[in-house]
């Protein structure tokens, strides 16, 4: 889990934290601040609120923060940068319904995007992602279109070519890899899809597609800071993670 950090590759993960007294301050930071990757911490005990610049994923950073004993939830993930929109953020919804996950993306300066994310239930073994040109689903992940970037005969390698990810034997893939030709703006409302590889080939023959979903805007840094509670029907943020995110199956879990 180990990584040296580097101020280009770094982001900055807003979290909200459930914690009662300076001794709950002192146990998360110390917790984070022994960990190569970790650049810094800023904790604010009257916010329940915990900033987080690393090069680690956000799920390592919330596990690590959990270790304490206190529950944490994700509220930004962006960059201190100044960019036209920084933040998009991909759920997984339409191909295999075991798997699940959310995939964020960050501008961390003008040339570089993050990517992080968690993916649950996938085969084990290595997957790669890709974007696709567009953002329909209506058929599934076959109506996502084209790789994007893939006609292009000025490169290589397509533009949508994300990387790599490799699921352990439990399904779960937890990953950070960045770009120096994506840019965030330029691919909101396009498709994400998890591609299953042949191992023998990482570039021509590309297997099935697994699961994908629609890039969307993500709120950025300080910008859900407020949230303690979801008007609508009364979950809380420590409790929202733990039922559905919608439907009848989250009506019965309140």
């Amino acid at each position: 889990m180990n990584m040296a950090a580097s101020s280009e590759d770094s982001a900055v993960m807003e979290f909200a934290v459930n914690m009662t007294c300076e001794g709950c301050v002192k146990s998360v930071k110390n917790s984070l601040l022994e960990v190569n990757g970790v650049k810094s911490v800023q904790v604010n005990l009257a916010t329940d609120q915990v900033i987080v610049e690393s090069t680690l994923t956000s799920n390592q950073i919330q596990a690590l923060i959990e270790k304490t004993g206190k529950k944490a939830v994700l509220q930004g993930y962006g960059s201190l940068n100044k960019t036209p929109v920084e933040s998009g953020v991909v759920q997984l919804n339409t191909g295999d319904d075991k798997i699940q996950g959310v995939i964020r993306m960050v501008q961390s300066n003008s040339s570089r995007c993050i990517i992080d994310g968690t993916i649950d239930g996938l085969p084990e073994g290595k997957h790669r992602l890709f974007i696709h040109e567009l953002g329909d689903i209506s058929q599934g992940c076959d109506s996502c279109g084209e790789i994007l970037g893939r006609l292009s005969p000025q490169t290589e390698k397509p533009v949508g070519d994300l990387g790599e990810i490799e699921a352990a034997a439990n399904g779960r893939a937890d990953f950070r890899l960045t770009s120096n030709r994506l840019k965030v703006w330029e691919v909101i409302g396009r498709s994400l899809v998890v591609h299953q590889e042949k191992p023998e080939s990482l570039n021509s023959q590309i297997q099935k597609k697994l699961s994908c979903g629609i890039i969307a805007r993500s709120a950025g840094l300080f910008q859900n800071s407020e949230k303690k509670i979801c008007s609508c029907d009364g979950v809380t943020i420590w409790d929202e993670r733990n039922v559905p995110s919608a439907g009848h199956a989250r009506k019965s879990k309140i």
